[in-house]
């Protein structure tokens, strides 16, 4: 187990290797392009031999891409929808250039369509994305939080989609996964906040999606209370989650394969190393 955290690719991508390895990451995610909107940054021949050179000097072996904020698989507008689904896949590509281990998406919102026709949608996005992608970068549904329009925040709701759109390709079983965000685990009332709570929680994630689906976690605790419905993330141990939480987390056996990534606050440039301190002294005390 690996612990990293998302970080800035502020004057091009080639930066962000050295941007981990300053906040002390042992792997990392970034945004290939603004999460916000806007025509992705070319990924020149140069940018990309740099990047792949300074991850080599820093001896790093495992990065992500985290796709942008805007993704809606299930927007009844055409653009919205079908720029989702090019997004994504672009990120994909962009991911196997550069030789991200994965790429994560959240999956959208169900106020447009209803839920039972938003899963459909988003099931044939999701076959849209993959088809015909040939490339090495895996791709992740992380689990969402927030109101009740959210997709792919339950459990079997992640499984559904998984299960559907390996029935249009079996193929695609290689090709997806999940990553877990502590934070929107436990806001939408799956608690992490003791041993026995972890364990409950893995042995229910394996019994509906199976833990070898399971790819990436995105450790975050929450500001809010269990199963209130609020993205917020919090300092590891500062929030409702709590260090019991991470400390089964980190200590759990069917987890140590997995790499952590934090999405913690940056409110100052000591954060990023005090939180992955906090994570990496479990893993010491365990061994």
């Amino acid at each position: 187990m690996l612990f990293g955290s998302h970080v800035s690719i502020a004057g091009g991508i080639e930066n962000a290797p050295l941007n981990a390895h300053t906040a002390g990451c042992e792997c990392f995610q970034i945004f290939s392009r603004s999460p916000r909107g806007g025509k992705a940054p070319e990924i020149t021949d140069e940018a990309q031999q740099e990047f792949l050179t300074r991850c080599k000097e820093y001896k790093f072996q495992d990065w992500y891409i985290h796709t942008p904020y805007y993704i809606n698989f299930a927007s009844m507008k055409k653009p919205i929808r079908w720029g989702s689904i090019g997004v994504v896949r672009e990120e994909l590509e962009r991911g196997t250039l550069i030789g991200a281990q994965a790429v994560m998406t959240h999956l959208g919102s169900a106020k447009d369509y209803g839920r039972k026709k938003s899963m459909e949608k988003v099931i044939r996005a999701v076959h849209h994305v993959l088809e015909g992608y040939t490339g090495s970068a895996l791709f992740l549904l992380e689990q969402s939080a927030g109101a009740g329009d959210i997709i792919g925040g339950t459990l079997d709701e992640l499984a559904y989609i998984l299960k559907c759109a390996e029935r249009i390709d079996k193929e695609y079983r290689r090709k997806l996964g999940v990553c877990l965000d502590t934070c929107h685990a436990f806001a939408m009332g799956y608690d992490l906040s003791s041993k026995l709570s972890v364990d409950e929680f893995l042995r229910l994630f394996d019994k509906v999606i199976g833990l070898e689906r399971l790819k990436l976690i995105h450790a975050n605790d929450s500001l809010y209370g269990l199963g209130e419905h609020k993205d917020r993330h919090e300092h590891i141990g500062k929030g409702k989650i709590g260090l019991k939480g991470f400390e089964a987390l980190v200590r759990h056996k069917a987890l140590q394969r997995l790499n952590m990534i934090l999405e913690t606050p940056k409110d100052s440039p000591k954060d990023d190393p005090r939180n992955l301190d906090i994570l990496k002294d479990f893993r010491i005390m365990k061994n």
